[in-house]
């Protein structure tokens, strides 16, 4: 079997490596990832510059861009095929809920799934409260837990323009309960901006604000986590609110040309 590997954290981070070392074990991995850190960068490809890539050793790459580029290129100039997986990660945080429309460890994963191909974002859902060094976080744990996964689910026969997401809580694999399937959840991020003045007293501004929590609901990824079990939620492409598209279209009239004034 032939892999694809890439992430968000970079070419030197250490869940990358974690994860390239137990997909060695399922087929022939090529890892090609983001030259830089590109985290909470989104789904986005570069057009508007070029983009380098650099060799890092046996069947590694490393991309001046973002996660998604790192997968375009993978398959189309590095792999010139399609792999039969593609996998990202391992973060360094959680991507639950909302977070998948901003991680760039997801869209990665997410890049493959347009493409028709299976794939899994790999998240390690740490406690960024505590200072911890990388030596001390459990990455081998998600790492395993995620081949543990692939062995289980027939990724092959994953539903088209569907993919996987896991995260796995920061412990000792023998004290993750086991994998739960779970629906998206909702986290609360403070939203508060930090203003600043540089030397020249013109303004500026960091984003992002702080985790507060999330919505206490059991069945979803957040909950499940917490609970200190992994959690798999397949996410798809569509994302279509179908129920309420079914309630627009009682009555609807502005597609027969006659809209309301």
């Amino acid at each position: 079997m032939r892999i694809l590997l890439s992430n968000d954290d970079g070419v030197h981070a250490e869940g990358l490596r974690a994860m390239q070392r137990e997909l060695k074990k399922l087929g022939d991995v090529w890892v090609v990832a983001p030259l830089e850190e590109q985290s909470t960068t989104g789904h986005s490809l570069t057009i508007h510059k070029p983009l380098r890539m650099i060799p890092m050793g046996n069947q590694f790459f490393g991309v001046s861009g973002s996660p998604a580029d790192c997968v375009y290129l993978g398959i189309r100039q590095v792999l010139k095929a399609m792999p039969d997986l593609v996998v990202s990660g391992i973060n360094r945080g959680a991507n639950l809920g909302q977070d998948v429309y901003y991680s760039g460890t997801v869209s990665a994963a997410r890049e493959a799934c347009i493409l028709g191909l299976p794939s899994i974002a790999v998240s390690l859902a740490i406690d960024f409260a505590k200072a911890q060094a990388e030596s001390k976080l459990h990455y081998e744990s998600a790492a395993k837990m995620a081949v543990q996964v692939l062995k289980t689910v027939q990724m092959k026969k994953l539903p088209l323009h569907t993919m996987l997401n896991l995260n796995v809580p920061d412990l000792p694999l023998k004290q993750i309960k086991g994998v739960r399937l779970a629906r998206q959840g909702f986290r609360y991020y403070s939203g508060s901006i930090l203003r600043r003045t540089d030397h020249r007293g013109k303004d500026y501004y960091w984003v992002g604000g702080h985790y507060k929590g999330f919505k206490n609901e059991s069945g979803t990824d957040c909950h499940s986590v917490e609970s200190k079990y992994a959690s798999l939620t397949p996410l798809r492409l569509d994302s279509t609110d179908h129920q309420y598209l079914l309630t627009l279209n009682q009555g609807w009239e502005m597609d027969r040309g006659k809209s309301k004034r």
